[in-house]
C-alpha cells in the first residue's frame, strides 16, 4: 500500500473507510462519494482533478486554505502550542477582539474546541446561574452531539426515535412557509412567541422552572428558517420574565455569515445572555467560544478545557478576523447573498417543485415541494437535485426535517459570479428533475432517487481501479454505498 494516502486508489480508500471508520459516520454523497484531495478558496478538487464549486462548506469560513490563516497557524506552531492553564498573550488578545465585536455586557469568554462543547457549557452556565433545570428549544433544531445536547435537539430525537425528557420543552419552528403560523397570519412573530409563553406556563403548572431558551437566530438544521419579525424579541422577554436566560446559538451563523452584522442575533434587535460560537472561527481548525456576562460567568466555580484556547487556535482565529475585515466580507455576504436570492427568486415561478427561497446573507434555503399549493415536502426531488448538481460540479446538500431544503452555506469568498453560475445550473438541473417526474409518474409524486448517470459513473470509477466487479448493473439497483464494497 502506498505510504502517501493520496496515492491510494479511490477503491482502496473506500475499503479502508469501511474497515476503520464507524458505520454510523455517514459520507456526503453516500451513494457515490467524493475523494477530495485539496481545496482553495471556494473550490474543492477530487482525486481525478475535477473542480467543484463549494456551496455548503461553512467551516472554511473565509475560504479553504486561506494563506493568511494557514501562515498564522504555521508560525504559531513553530513557537508554542500547549494546553489550557498558562498565560497566553495570543489567547487574551483574541478574547479582547471577539468581545469588542459584541454588545458591551457580553464581555467574558470561555474557549473550547467544538460547537457542541460550547452549547453544552451554555446549558451548564444557565443552570448554575438560575438554579433551575428546564430548557425551551425550537422544534427541528440541532445543537450538538453530546448526550445533553441530543436531548435538546428535536431533529436528532426524531431521527433516532428518542423520547423527549420532562425537562425539555419544544415549541413550534417559527416557519412562516410550512409552519403552524404562516405568512398570511397577522403578526406570526407574536403567534410563535405566544407558543414560548404557553410552554413556560405549562412547565410552571407542573412545578418546573425554566433555566434557558436556546435558539439559532437563523435556524439552519430546520431548513434555513428565518424567524419572523418580533419573534425573538418577544420570546426573550417571556423567558426572562420567567427567570430564564436566553442563549443565541451562533455556531453556524456567526462572524458575518448573515451579512451586515457579525452576529445574526443583531438582525432581530435582541441581546442574548449567552452566545456560542464555533465552526467559522478557525477556518477549519477546531475552536469554539462561549461569551457571556460577568455576572453569569461568576456563577460557575470552576471550568477547564485541556485544549480550548490553545495558542495555535487563537492565532488562526485572529487571522480569520483579519481576513473578514481586510476583504470586507460582511458587505460581501450581504451583496452576494442578495444576488443569489434574487436569481433563485427569479427562476422560482418557472418550477412547480420549487416552493420557497429564503435566507439571510450567505445562508440561503430553497424548499423543494410536491406542488406549490400543498407545500408538501419532496425529499426525493431534493436528493435527485443534489446529485444532478454534483454531476455539474457543484457541491450541494439537502437539509431540514424532511430533507427537502437545498442549503447554501458557502465560504464567504463566494462571488456574485459564483451565485449566478450556481443559480443557472440549478435552474437546468431542476428542470431535468421535473421532466423525470412527469415522464416516470405522469405528474404524480416524484419517485426518483439518484440519477442513473451517477450510479453509472460510480461503478465506472470503481471498475477502473481494478477488474473486480463488485456491483450489479446500475439498472438493477437504486443505491450503492461503500458498505457494499468487498
Amino acid at each position: 500500500m502506498p505510504e502517501n494516502p493520496e496515492l491510494q486508489t479511490f477503491k482502496q480508500t473506500l475499503k479502508m473507510r469501511r474497515n476503520y471508520v464507524g458505520k454510523s459516520c455517514k459520507l456526503h454523497y453516500e451513494v457515490s462519494p467524493l475523494k477530495i484531495v485539496r481545496a482553495s478558496r471556494q473550490y474543492m478538487y477530487d482525486d481525478s482533478g475535477n473542480e467543484y464549486l463549494d456551496c455548503i462548506n461553512n467551516v472554511s469560513h473565509v475560504g479553504h486554505c486561506h494563506p493568511h490563516v494557514v501562515t498564522a497557524g504555521q508560525e504559531q506552531m513553530t513557537k508554542l502550542n500547549t494546553c489550557y492553564g498558562f498565560l497566553s498573550d495570543c489567547q487574551v488578545a483574541y478574547a479582547k477582539r471577539i468581545v469588542e465585536l459584541l454588545p458591551e455586557q457580553l464581555c467574558v469568554c470561555y474557549f473550547l474546541n467544538s460547537g457542541s462543547e460550547a452549547n453544552d457549557l451554555a446549558i451548564r452556565l444557565a443552570r448554575a446561574y438560575t438554579k433551575q433545570n428546564d430548557v425551551i428549544v425550537i422544534d427541528n433544531a440541532y445543537h450538538g452531539n453530546t448526550e445533553n445536547l441530543i436531548s435538546i435537539s428535536p431533529k436528532k430525537l426524531k431521527e433516532h426515535n428518542l423520547p423527549i425528557e420532562n425537562w425539555v420543552h419544544v415549541v413550534p419552528t417559527p416557519d412562516v412557509y410550512r409552519g403552524k403560523y404562516r405568512e398570511d397570519n397577522i403578526n406570526p412573530g407574536q403567534l410563535y412567541a405566544n407558543e414560548v409563553k404557553l410552554a413556560i406556563a405549562k412547565a410552571m403548572a407542573n412545578g418546573r422552572k425554566i433555566s434557558a431558551f436556546i435558539c439559532e437566530p437563523l435556524i439552519a438544521a430546520a431548513g434555513a428558517i428565518v424567524p419572523p419579525k418580533n419573534f425573538l424579541e418577544l420570546a426573550y422577554r417571556y423567558v426572562r420574565e420567567a427567570g430564564g436566560l436566553c442563549i443565541a446559538d451562533e455556531i453556524q451563523t456567526g462572524l458575518g455569515r448573515c451579512g451586515e452584522h457579525y452576529w445574526a442575533f443583531q438582525s432581530h434587535d435582541v441581546v442574548p445572555d449567552i452566545v456560542t460560537l464555533g465552526k467559522s472561527l478557525g477556518n477549519g481548525h477546531p475552536i469554539s467560544i462561549l461569551v457571556t456576562t460577568k455576572e453569569i460567568s461568576d456563577s460557575l466555580n470552576e471550568f477547564s478545557s485541556s485544549y480550548g484556547g490553545n495558542p495555535v487556535a487563537c492565532a488562526m482565529g485572529m487571522a480569520v478576523l483579519d481576513v473578514i475585515q481586510n476583504e470586507h466580507m460582511l458587505s460581501s455576504a450581504k451583496s452576494v447573498g442578495k444576488c443569489l436570492m434574487d436569481e433563485l427568486r427569479r427562476i422560482l415561478p418557472n418550477h412547480r417543485l420549487m416552493g420557497d427561497v429564503r435566507g439571510m446573507g450567505m445562508m440561503v434555503g430553497v424548499e423543494i415541494v410536491q406542488d406549490k399549493e400543498s407545500r408538501k415536502p419532496n425529499k426525493d426531488a431534493a436528493e435527485a437535485l443534489v446529485y444532478k448538481m454534483k454531476e455539474r460540479k457543484f457541491m450541494m446538500a439537502n437539509e431540514g426535517p424532511d430533507k427537502n431544503v437545498i442549503i447554501f452555506q458557502p465560504p464567504m469568498c463566494f462571488t456574485c459570479e459564483n451565485a449566478l453560475t450556481v443559480a443557472k445550473a440549478l435552474d437546468q438541473a431542476l428542470a431535468e428533475v421535473e421532466e423525470d417526474d412527469l415522464r416516470v409518474n405522469s405528474g404524480s409524486n416524484l419517485n426518483i432517487q439518484v440519477p442513473l448517470s451517477v450510479l453509472t459513473n460510480a461503478k465506472h470509477k470503481l471498475d477502473s481501479d481494478d477488474d473486480e466487479d463488485d456491483f450489479e448493473s446500475p439498472g438493477k439497483r437504486q443505491k450503492i454505498s461503500y458498505e457494499e464494497v468487498d
